[in-house]
């Protein structure tokens, strides 16, 4: 298929990668931003614009990849581009109808982006909609051709998927960073909690997170938990989140300890 681009960020740069190597021509990349635009189409030896009057009239499918506010300023565009071409967003979080035009759909690969790191794409699952049973299909196939895990899901349900992705992707990483910042005060490096983050992550593949769950909340060792929060006296944005994390933890294995 022949593909233009709207946006050059994070998850635009992988899409038109995994794409690319699908056998599928990106025509065009389109950005605001001169350098993003030109860095992105000089790795893809495409075109690239910055001009919405120049973007292509003649690609089969228009993905617009930009931060959800972005993505209402796209669509007042479409009119003037081709309003008869196939138009999706990667959007979790965005309904389908924000694009108003016959033709809409949605490509959402549920995974963290970070330009710097390379991703196989086979097993990053697509949920992918559309508001026509024909594109519906065309949009399975095109997904099809870039992972092996492609699920048809409504805007109401994935608005869902995406919630729980901050939770355990997002919300996961900055703890993350709050354990590098307290380790990076008494001079202690980071990494030495990396085996630890690999066995955690790792025994989610055979165990439901309540059952993987361990620690001094889950068994409510208060002498444990006091003695982390007065470590904590001196910022109290974390010592609240640490307090009401375990809170969260104990009530939640408390629940379903006694159904």
């Amino acid at each position: 298929m022949k593909v233009v681009f709207i946006g050059a960020g994070n998850v635009a740069t992988h899409l038109t990668y995994i794409i690319k190597e699908a056998g599928h021509s990106i025509l065009q990349v389109f950005s605001k931003t001169k350098e993003s635009s030109e860095a992105l189409a000089s790795k893809l030896q495409c075109e690239c614009t910055t001009d919405y009057q120049e973007i292509r009239k003649d690609a089969d499918i228009y993905i617009i990849s930009v931060s959800d506010r972005a993505i209402n300023d796209v669509v007042g565009e479409i009119p003037m581009i081709n309003p008869d071409a196939l138009w999706v967003h990667t959007s979790g979080s965005v309904s389908i109808d924000s694009i108003k035009c016959s033709r809409r759909g949605v490509l959402y690969p549920l995974q963290t982006f970070s330009k710097q790191r390379e991703l196989n794409s086979s097993d990053i699952p697509f949920f992918i909609e559309s508001n026509n049973d024909e594109d519906l299909k065309l949009l399975n196939d095109f997904a099809s051709s870039i992972s092996s895990n492609v699920q048809i899901l409504d805007s109401e349900k994935r608005k869902y998927i995406h919630l729980a992705a901050v939770f355990c992707c997002n919300f996961v990483n900055h703890c993350c960073t709050l354990s590098s910042n307290i380790l990076e005060e008494k001079g202690i490096p980071f990494y030495m909690m990396l085996p630890l983050i690999d066995e955690t992550i790792s025994k989610l593949h055979e165990l439901s997170p309540s059952d993987a769950q361990t620690g001094p909340a889950v068994r409510f060792d208060k002498n444990i938990i006091d003695k982390h929060l007065s470590l904590l006296e001196n910022d109290k944005d974390v010592q609240h989140i640490y307090s009401i994390m375990s809170k969260s933890i104990y009530d939640n294995h408390f629940d379903r300890s006694i159904n």
